[in-house]
């Protein structure tokens, strides 16, 4: 992908605001008793339209897209939908800790779609951390069908797809964002998402208003916290740093957001579930560590976790 500079301010602590952004994004959807996909809707539709201002000085840009991309970019965007209805539905069976940790394989999605794409290789060293982070996975799917719990279980499948969905939307994100600025590829790619999720809401008769002040506050505590100082946020990073640096936020996200959930809505891990996330996120740390273009040596590993 095609840098264009040095960011204005240091990746670090950009990381670290992104982190603690996506962080609340789990607590919120906890939070509101309106259906996931309305949330989504809004979430995305609130975003785009606080966009506005920004993307109204992008309109040559917006004319010179091609039909090509136009059609790439609503299947980002239904891609990006997916991984809303998927991930924030999964949060309705099974705990913060489960969905956020299957949601940090989303470098693995990514790496193993490029494979399939674009026959990148990646090295053995870096299939090892993929094996041990499917490990934990299976130790934390393994623990919900121990323990009986069906909805459990069913919520971490959901989450599973919902990150592979998110890993193709990424995918496409890195080849869009060659040709075109992140702000205009993340407005189209949010109101995409946001119709798709609208035409789901009315086919399916889910009733999109008649909700409370405290819901619309979550709606745009959605769009504010999460997306634009998360997933914009990150989406902008990329015109800056290597998508292997940015996937990296995927390891403070489960830390971030579990320790937000035992505080705020008193979650705890059992012992099977503290061990599978152990393996996911040692597994995830061995991946990025290694997983490195050939033409780019390997960054000390300091450098990979600095926001752990």
């Amino acid at each position: 992908m095609i840098k264009s500079g040095k960011a204005p301010i240091p990746v670090l602590i950009l990381l670290l605001i992104g982190i603690t952004a996506i962080s609340f994004s789990s607590i919120f959807v906890k939070w509101s008793e309106a259906p996931v996909s309305v949330q989504a809707m809004y979430r995305l539709f609130m975003t785009a339209f606080m966009m506005l201002p920004f993307v109204w000085r992008k309109a040559p840009e917006i004319n010179q897209i091609t039909p090509k991309q136009l059609g790439l970019l609503f299947l980002s965007g239904f891609m990006l939908a997916l991984h809303f209805l998927l991930w924030m539905g999964s949060l309705r069976y099974t705990s913060v800790a489960s969905s956020t940790l299957i949601l940090a394989l989303e470098p693995v999605f990514v790496m193993l779609g490029a494979y399939i794409w674009f026959k990148e290789r990646t090295s053995l060293s870096a299939l090892v951390g993929v094996a041990i982070a499917f490990m934990g996975i299976f130790l934390l799917m393994g623990a919900s069908r121990v323990s009986g719990s069906d909805a459990s279980f069913t919520g971490d499948m959901m989450s599973l797809l919902g990150t592979a969905a998110v890993a193709v939307h990424m995918l496409l994100g890195q080849s869009l964002m060659s040709r075109m600025s992140s702000l205009v590829y993340s407005w189209m790619v949010f109101l995409s998402a946001a119709m798709c999720l609208g035409v789901y809401n009315m086919a399916l008769g889910i009733p999109v208003t008649g909700y409370p002040a405290k819901e619309w506050g979550i709606f745009l505590l959605l769009a504010i916290v999460p997306t634009v100082f998360g997933h914009l946020l990150f989406n902008w990073m990329m015109r800056f740093s290597s998508a292997s640096v940015v996937s990296m936020s995927v390891l403070g996200e489960p830390v971030g957001a579990s320790l937000l959930a035992f505080i705020l809505l008193h979650e705890t891990m059992n012992a099977w579930q503290f061990a599978g996330g152990f393996f996911v996120m040692c597994g995830l740390i061995w991946f990025l560590r290694y997983k490195q273009p050939h033409s780019e040596p390997a960054p000390p590993i300091r450098e990979s976790v600095p926001q752990l």
